[in-house]
């Protein structure tokens, strides 16, 4: 592959994000996410609880990757700066001379992985923001600092930031996505089946290094950001502020590099409102603080996002009555499904279908109208099998 073909590149890791979305269930937006935080040269930090496929998702991404040297790493309180960034050369040490290794750790990596990154040691952390910020090491030794080839990192945690010390590393972390455990039954169901048969050989396209590079520092900084999407960011701050939810002068600015990326995976020379989508993983400190973000990005983004925001208020409506009825008996439900739920829900999927069939027919973005038709279908398929008794890996069919 040349890596001076932008086009192949972007069509290689377009390709890369669909294999892998349908490898990892319900992590669809995740994992396009992860790769335009990436394409950014930018580190992202994915909260969710254990079990959620956090690690085997950047394993997958960052081995299709060819040439990439990938580091990972689970932080502890207890973690030293030397085995992060590279232990005391022993042999060395024995003939006198104080030296570290750094093959195989931070320092040499391209991708790094950092598990619970909010257990940074102090000892650790001043390095971490140096590592993070500026992708340089201080050598335990002194002497010139040593400069890391980090594209970017993916963090993972199962929490917030408790301290001022590990909030100085979450405001480094510029994408922020949530992930939880699997909500449609069906998917469910898939992934007990996948963990009892033979895999079949999956589909991997991959990406060199040198090209991923050159895409990184020279074509993503190419595409072109038109005054009308400057106009659209500075009215989201307003709006934003009107709201009480303030983000730095550096977060917007690195954000332009962010749309720049999601532009170019999708093959696009000029940043588009589509690509302000991205931005509901940026602009928010605390979890609770995302929904409003997301309804005021996708208010500019089109029409069809918002009322797709509004049907997906009026599922949460379904699940959360779902959620109440838990222990009734089965008469009971489905007498609740018969008079209310299943109506519901089946209009709603109806008017997301045609919602998406405007959307593409007047080349917007589907994104929002996608995840919400994604909860449609979770809430439905909970539906059938919590209060109809339908078996789970039959729902697919049905929905």
């Amino acid at each position: 592959m040349n890596a001076q073909d932008p086009r192949d590149t972007a069509r290689r890791l377009r390709a890369i994000g669909d294999e892998l979305a349908d490898r990892f269930y319900e992590r669809a937006d995740v994992v396009r996410t992860l790769v335009v935080t990436l394409l950014a040269g930018q580190h992202s930090l994915v909260l969710g609880p254990p079990g959620t496929a956090k690690s085997a998702m950047a394993r997958e991404l960052t081995g299709r990757i060819e040439g990439a040297a990938y580091w990972e790493i689970l932080l502890s309180k207890f973690t030293a700066p030397t085995r992060m960034f590279g232990p005391v050369d022993v042999a060395a040490l024995a003939r006198g001379e104080y030296r570290q290794v750094y093959d195989g750790r931070a320092t040499t990596a391209h991708v790094a992985f950092i598990d619970e990154i909010f257990k940074c040691s102090t000892a650790a952390l001043n390095e971490t923001l140096g590592y993070l910020n500026e992708r340089i090491y201080h050598p335990e030794s002194g002497g010139e600092p040593i400069r890391c080839p980090l594209i970017g990192a993916i963090t993972a945690s199962n929490e917030l930031p408790a301290g001022e010390d590990s909030a100085a590393i979450y405001d480094r972390l510029l994408v922020r996505i949530e992930v939880g455990y699997l909500e449609d039954p069906s998917n469910f169901a898939a992934l007990v089946r996948s963990a009892v048969r033979r895999p079949e050989a999956p589909t991997r396209t991959t990406v060199e290094l040198a090209a991923l590079r050159h895409a990184v520092t020279e074509a993503v900084p190419a595409v072109d950001v038109p005054d009308p999407i400057v106009d659209a960011v500075c009215t989201l701050r307003a709006a934003l502020r009107r709201r009480e939810l303030v983000a730095s002068d550096r977060r917007w600015r690195q954000s332009v590099r962010l749309l720049q990326a999601s532009a170019y995976l999708d093959g696009r020379p000029a940043v588009t409102e589509t690509d302000l989508s991205v931005l509901t993983h940026v602009l928010w400190d605390s979890p609770a603080e995302r929904p409003t973000v997301e309804r005021e990005v996708l208010h500019l983004v089109n029409p069809d996002a918002r009322e797709a925001l509004d049907l997906a208020d009026a599922i949460e409506e379904l699940e959360a009555q779902l959620d109440a009825m838990a222990g009734q008996s089965r008469e009971a439900l489905s007498e609740w499904v018969i008079k209310k739920a299943h109506n519901r829900l089946a209009m709603a999927g109806k008017r997301l279908e045609r919602l998406r069939a405007e959307a593409v027919s007047a080349g917007r973005s589907t994104a929002a109208i996608d995840r919400v038709t994604g909860r449609q279908r979770a809430v439905r398929a909970r539906v059938l099998t919590e209060a109809l008794g339908v078996d789970a890996s039959t729902v697919r069919h049905q929905l």
